[in-house]
């Protein structure tokens, strides 16, 4: 939704890459703004869209995965998530992803929601899924740098997960937390 009285785009004067490899691209940017002020060292991190699952088994468990951070140093909960290759649609990379990372797959796809790790540095978006009667099709195929446990738990587990701070990814907070309060007929409904 627009509104008459929003802010205007910004202008770029002048773009250049600072850093340009596949997972960590950086662009500074001097921007003039219409009412007139300038940054001259505005930076921008380019990612490849990004897509995470809520991922509901047959008997209405939730597919949770755990694996550590290295930013962090810690390991916690998480949806399954990942990147959406190129020229890849991003339901196709969750639904890889997914099967990929957990073994779980089929069932039910629909668009929960689009998210934004930082808008203001960020230039991409995560796609997030809700995956409703998703069953074990196969054993993992994880790749060489990852390291995953797969973990089946209730939603009220999946609350108590939230509450005591056992999952901390902002990007899949989100998406679990709009599927637990809608589940049973919230606001929203599904």
């Amino acid at each position: 939704m627009i509104h008459e009285n929003d802010p205007r785009p910004w202008q770029v004067e002048q773009s250049e890459y600072i850093h340009n490899l596949p997972w960590f691209t950086v662009r500074k940017d001097a921007i003039r703004m219409k009412n007139g002020g300038t940054i001259p060292n505005y930076f921008v991190f380019e990612y490849p869209s990004w897509i995470n699952v809520v991922a509901v088994t047959t008997d209405n468990q939730l597919v949770l995965i755990r694996q550590y951070r290295h930013a962090i140093a810690g390991v916690h909960y998480e949806l399954c998530a990942g990147v959406v290759d190129p020229n890849e649609e991003p339901l196709v990379a969750a639904q890889r992803e997914l099967l990929e990372e957990t073994g779980f797959g089929g069932g039910e796809w629909k668009l929960l929601m689009t998210l934004s790790a930082n808008p203001g540095t960020h230039s991409n978006v995560t796609y997030a899924y809700l995956a409703t009667g998703v069953e074990l099709k196969q054993a993992q195929q994880l790749e060489s740098t990852e390291e995953i446990t797969v973990h089946i738990v209730s939603p009220e587990r999946a609350l108590e997960i939230i509450n005591t701070g056992e999952m901390m990814q902002s990007l899949h907070l989100a998406p679990l937390l709009k599927y637990l309060l809608n589940r049973t007929g919230g606001p929203a409904g599904f």
